[in-house]
């Protein structure tokens, strides 16, 4: 006799409730999966399977490893975990960052932060050269368009590949001023590149270098000038991930103040 047993997940409780740092109530949920076999045996059973989000992610990168199936692109978003303020007194700046991201030495910026888990999301500080910069004012850059101009082509310098068939798609999608607690003004500058590849682009036909989609990421930059120096605060994150934590990803970029050094 063949039975079916049916492995199906019941309605997940409601989510735990935290408390983050700002008095805000945070949620942490976790998705179910849901399986469906069918063996031989007398018995019919109902079982609740529920996989925490963290470990899901290892379970499918388990089975990439193991069945050789990739994830293309693939970027898992977490919770929101409330922030922590990192202040650098010797530079003279300050902002709030996700408590659960790491610092990265070595990575050429002034500070380096990254989520351990989405690997291509991370905030970092960039400063000009006390000596040989001489700014009163983030308008010094000119207005906010023209200093995303300059944001923008920065980036594309950056990235530029020197792989055959590496294209970049590259828009502004806004540009901002603002004057925060501390009366100083600051512009937010945020855009989009995409890079697209080819996977096999030393092919002699045009038919067999196939293009695609390597990835897409908004940048968000925030500058600001104290101690005749320009401070940039930049934050990389892949599209789709900026579109479930963009709260708390303006939140950090909000956050960010230059603070004059006495000494």
């Amino acid at each position: 006799m063949t039975t079916t047993i049916v492995l199906n997940s019941l309605p997940p409780p409601p989510p735990p409730q935290t408390r983050s740092p700002s008095g805000l109530t945070r949620y942490t949920t976790s998705f179910p999966l849901r399986y469906s076999t069918t063996i031989s045996c007398n018995v019919q059973t109902t079982k609740a399977v529920a996989v925490p989000r963290r470990n899901a992610v290892a379970l499918i990168l388990s089975s990439y490893f193991y069945s050789g199936v990739g994830l293309h692109d693939a970027a898992f978003a977490q919770p929101s975990v409330g922030l922590r303020e990192y202040i650098d007194t010797f530079d003279g700046y300050s902002f709030r960052y996700p408590q659960n991201w790491i610092p990265v030495r070595g990575a050429g910026a002034d500070i380096f932060f990254r989520d351990p888990y989405v690997l291509d999301e991370n905030i970092s500080v960039e400063l000009s050269s006390p000596s040989s910069s001489r700014y009163k004012s983030v308008e010094d850059l000119g207005p906010p368009q023209e200093a995303g101009e300059k944001v923008l082509k920065q980036y594309l310098t950056e990235f530029m590949s020197t792989r055959l068939g590496v294209k970049r798609e590259s828009n502004i999608l806004s540009t901002s001023s603002r004057v925060a607690d501390d009366g100083r003004i600051y512009y937010q500058v945020e855009v989009n590149i995409k890079s697209y590849a080819s996977n096999n682009e030393l092919a002699v036909m045009p038919q067999d270098r196939v293009v695609s989609l390597e990835w897409d990421r908004r940048y968000l930059s925030v500058l600001g000038v104290e101690n005749n120096r320009l401070y940039e605060l930049r934050l990389q994150t892949p599209e789709n991930v900026f579109l479930e934590e963009e709260n708390d990803l303006r939140q950090v970029m909000d956050s960010f103040r230059v603070n004059k050094v006495i000494g």
